[in-house]
């Protein structure tokens, strides 16, 4: 959030023309418990915002987690936000014009995105196996290497991606 403030502050010339500008913010929880003290934190300086500028502060359901889950976390989660003075403008209860308010609910349009990424070539499908990807930080921890992706699946052939596609093998999408 830090870096979208600064990148639109220097396109707006100035702090003061920022707060004109109506900002349209999200808070994310994930339903997993009991909504802690920085997640309040974070709701609060994303709902002042909003009010600060007349716009408008969103509710959105982080449950792509399903194993995680925990039953009565999202009304939990409401009644703190509104306990807290938060009242949020558009969410899964109150819907709005840009629902569905839950993660889980968007995968068709995430999907649609990420192809466009696919096939404009700035992403690409990666089918490496949790074990794998495991195995392969634990050998860049002992070489002391930083630990991120290897970039495995970049390098594969098309006809290599079309049949990993075939066996329907399970893909992530990654950004080049």
């Amino acid at each position: 959030m830090l870096l979208q403030l600064r990148l639109l502050l220097q396109q707006k010339g100035s702090f003061k023309r920022f707060l004109s500008t109506p900002a349209r913010v999200r808070f994310a929880p994930s339903p997993t418990g009991q909504l802690h003290l920085g997640g309040l934190r974070t709701a609060l300086f994303n709902y002042l915002l909003a009010k600060k500028t007349g716009g408008q502060f969103i509710l959105r359901i982080e449950d792509t987690d399903q194993t995680r889950y925990v039953e009565g976390a999202v009304e939990n989660l409401v009644r703190a936000l509104d306990w807290a003075g938060l009242t949020h403008d558009e969410g899964p209860e109150k819907g709005g014009p840009h629902s569905p308010y839950y993660q889980s609910q968007r995968t068709e349009l995430y999907s649609t995105h990420a192809q466009q990424l696919v096939d404009s070539g700035h992403a690409y499908r990666c089918f490496c196996t949790p074990e794998r990807l495991t195995k392969t930080r634990e050998l860049r921890q002992k070489q002391g290497n930083y630990i991120a992706y290897d970039k495995h699946c970049l390098y594969l052939s098309d006809e290599e991606i079309k049949e990993n596609l075939d066996k329907k093998t399970p893909f992530t999408i990654r950004l080049r």
